[in-house]
């Protein structure tokens, strides 16, 4: 990638499996990188949390969010 790429963040919600997050280094250009988020949830407004996301170029950001979503729908049915 180029500096002059602009590069997109897809947060990677709390509680991914790892195996999820490995697959998707293993199948797409991405990088998993450190990003600060503030949280917003009842008893935490305000706060922020450092949190994982996947770094890339946008059409391999929407293929990731795809992926990322099926993956995760079958591993809460168990599918």
């Amino acid at each position: 990638m180029t500096d002059e790429e602009q590069l997109f963040d897809i947060v990677i919600p709390p509680g991914v499996p790892q195996k999820i997050i490995f697959d998707i280094t293993n199948k797409f250009e991405v990088e998993v990188v450190d990003r600060r988020e503030k949280i917003k949830f009842a008893n935490m407004e305000g706060d922020e949390r450092d949190l994982l996301a996947f770094r890339g170029k946008l059409e391999v950001m929407q293929n990731v969010e795809v992926y990322l979503r099926d993956e995760l729908n079958k591993f809460v049915t168990n599918k």
